[in-house]
């Protein structure tokens, strides 16, 4: 028996959840139960009376606001908690189109992917401006990159996740779970897929997005946290290697002037030389203290599967 459950993380929703709600699916072909679950992230307005009135199975709440990370991460908890083999996150905004949550699920059902990420038509969208399209793909670019995986589109809040890929997830980042959540799926080798979906009309502006410039800032430095995080060893022999390699270069430069007998000694560079390679030595010996920190890390995570696996 396979059991479905749809989460969608809330914040002052009345407007559009109602429309979100008369969307959703209650049968879906391959599952056999389907329940909605809200999580209503310090709303101060109807959003949980609009929810009621729809019948919704479950409701969480937070006291305030706690943002979209802790939100999707609550989701992913309760949804567990209530027995569910498959997760659909979806926004309240009625964004996506719900017609096509049985094209997200179908990937988990045949055991293709653990993970399914909605890819939206970007290039139609009416109100991405050029320049969002634009930072929208160069950022599912990076993403890839990050991940080694072939996402098309990932700041897709739009994904369906299998009850063994949403045990192994955490979220550290407070912001979005978009990006780090396909980081660290890709480092854990959880399978992960992107299919087609649909939009609907804009109904009100993103609140993630406050300016295009912000976005790719705080985007930028969630993927260099994750990366840090997962392979820190990577990250701080390249960010070691040009201090280094520069420091080797002007000592290289030093000692060829030295050699063909110039007169000037030519103190400040071999200072600076110096400094260079002690620094890039540094940032290495921080990497392998990092390195080590990520193999504890490994196994708390491991220790944490078992007893997400014992509870839920």
């Amino acid at each position: 028996m396979t059991k479905l459950i749809i989460q969608i993380p809330c914040y002052n929703e009345e407007k559009t959840l109602g429309m979100t709600l008369e969307d959703l699916p209650r049968h879906i072909e391959g599952i056999d139960e389907i329940e909605w679950l809200i999580i209503n992230d310090g709303s101060s307005d109807r959003t949980v009376d609009v929810a009621k009135s729809y019948n919704v199975d479950h409701i969480v709440s937070f006291s305030q606001n706690q943002g979209l990370a802790k939100g999707f991460m609550k989701g992913l908890e309760t949804a567990l908690k209530a027995g569910a083999d498959i997760i659909v996150n979806t926004d309240a905004d009625n964004q996506y189109c719900a017609e096509d949550i049985p094209l997200l699920v179908q990937p988990i059902l045949d055991q293709e992917a653990e993970i399914v990420i909605g890819a939206r038509p970007i290039q139609t969208i009416r109100h991405f401006s050029p320049t969002k399209k634009i930072l929208q793909k160069l950022g599912s670019w990076v993403v890839r990159l990050a991940s080694n995986t072939n996402i098309v589109d990932a700041p897709s809040g739009f994904r369906a996740i299998s009850k063994e890929a949403a045990l192994q997830l955490n979220v550290f980042n407070s912001y979005t779970y978009t990006l780090e959540t396909i980081i660290q799926a890709g480092q854990k080798g959880i399978a992960i897929k992107s299919v087609p979906i649909r939009t609907n009309p804009m109904l009100r502006p993103s609140r993630l997005v406050k300016s295009n410039l912000s976005y790719v800032w705080r985007s930028l430095l969630t993927i260099v946290r994750i990366f840090i995080v997962y392979k820190p060893l990577r990250f701080f022999l390249f960010l070691g290697s040009i201090p280094f390699g520069l420091g080797t270069a002007l000592g290289v430069r030093w000692l060829v002037y030295l050699l063909i007998g110039t007169e000037r000694l030519r103190l400040p560079s071999l200072i600076l030389t110096a400094l260079l390679i002690i620094i890039g030595f540094q940032i290495w010996i921080f990497g392998l203290i990092a390195d080590l920190i990520a193999a504890n890390r490994q196994l708390l995570e491991e220790i944490q599967q078992k007893s997400r696996r014992k509870n839920y």
